[in-house]
């Protein structure tokens, strides 16, 4: 049974009460969600840019594939950190929805950034999705103009890492992107829900502390459409977690083979996080042969809702028990990063270090800091 003993390891386990309490938030604001988007004549012409920095940023390119595929067709991620460097070669001067994630909110350039778009981008309206309701990105809001959404205070991880802050401000802005229809959400939501239960509850627990006793000094996370923002996050987590013990990438399954499929070797572990569209799927199912036959990892994981059907090559795969239920759900990807979560925990600990302040060296902070912002 896995030993809840430390703010990181109790953050990845509640995520799923997390995501419903984030649903009866959104829920109880829906009519506060729909006035600001029809106040403001916010549809689906209108410019949306989702916008973060480090795990947030990761938040905004997986949100805005759902975004772009529910007909916001001008919908972009832009990290607040390219906003803040450089705002002229990401930002054009119409108004604007920005959509912005922090959890503590107190992020230099989350605060920045706001401030940069404002005057940009005149007349532009600000929807922001923080955990933090003291953060300095949430007292910025003008009423009438801005909506700022205070998610529970568990998801205000005290760890380090970024854990079910990421997975919950990713659900709330989908919860948002389905605000017209919200009731018919919580059935989808609960069913991602309970494959994050069954992931912290079943084998897959103990499977991922085997790989922490493998001789792995590098990882790679794949995905493909909204799983390759979760494939950067899941390369953040071990990574930042192993305080750069573990050097770890991330790519598409397509966008692997031009170059950085070099980096795989003996000592690499590779998660395939696989798409169940079927078209997409053809391409990725080809790429783990390919990897395998090439490169020779020295683990290889695949999380899919449904079996791949890969045979012999994985040291593991992860399904869903009930995979019907996640038939055409956004919501599923959000269970899918708890597989670099817990590898992150679990090779966390066989490096000796503590997950929730794994940086010896003080190389990385939960809010970060030493950046001078500068007046645009």
């Amino acid at each position: 049974m896995l030993k809840l003993n430390c703010h990181t390891i109790k953050e990845i386990a509640h995520q799923s009460k997390m995501w419903m309490d984030t649903y009866d938030i959104i829920l109880n604001r829906k009519q506060e969600i729909n006035e600001f988007f029809s106040r403001n004549s916010i549809n689906k012409d209108t410019e949306i840019i989702l916008t973060g920095a480090g795990s947030s940023a990761y938040i905004a390119d997986t949100a805005v594939c759902e975004y772009v595929r529910s007909g916001y067709s001008r919908a972009r991620a832009v990290a607040t950190t390219d906003i803040v460097s450089a705002p002229s070669y990401f930002l054009s001067h119409s108004p604007k929805l920005f959509i912005s994630f922090g959890r503590s909110g107190n992020s230099p350039e989350s605060v920045a950034a706001y401030e940069v778009a404002n005057k940009f981008c005149e007349g532009s309206h600000h929807l922001i999705i923080t955990c933090n309701p003291e953060g300095e990105l949430a007292k910025r809001v003008e009423t009438g103009k801005d909506l700022v959404i205070v998610l529970p205070d568990g998801t205000n991880d005290r760890s380090l890492a970024m854990t079910s802050s990421f997975t919950s401000m990713l659900i709330a802005s989908l919860l948002c992107l389905n605000a017209a229809s919200l009731e018919a959400e919580r059935k989808k939501l609960q069913a991602a829900a309970d494959f994050a239960d069954y992931i912290i509850s079943s084998d897959v627990v103990d499977k991922i502390q085997i790989l922490a006793d493998k001789k792995i000094k590098r990882a790679v996370f794949l995905g493909s459409g909204p799983l390759k923002g979760i494939a950067c996050e899941s390369h953040l987590k071990l990574q930042e977690l192993t305080d750069g013990g573990i050097v770890c990438a991330f790519d598409s399954f397509m966008g692997l083979r031009h170059g950085p499929k070099a980096v795989i070797n003996e000592e690499t572990l590779v998660v395939y996080l696989l798409s169940e569209n079927p078209y997409t799927r053809r391409y990725e199912l080809d790429l783990i042969e390919q990897v395998d036959h090439d490169n020779h990892p020295a683990a290889q994981v695949v999380v899919s809702i449904t079996p791949s059907g890969v045979k012999d090559v994985l040291d593991f795969e992860i399904n869903a028990p009930k995979p019907e239920s996640l038939k055409d759900n956004e919501y599923v990807c959000a269970p899918y990063v708890m597989t670099g979560q817990l590898a992150g925990y679990f090779f966390s600990l066989s490096h000796g270090l503590s997950p929730d302040n794994p940086s010896v060296r003080g190389a990385i902070s939960r809010v970060v800091n030493g950046v001078k912002i500068y007046k645009y």
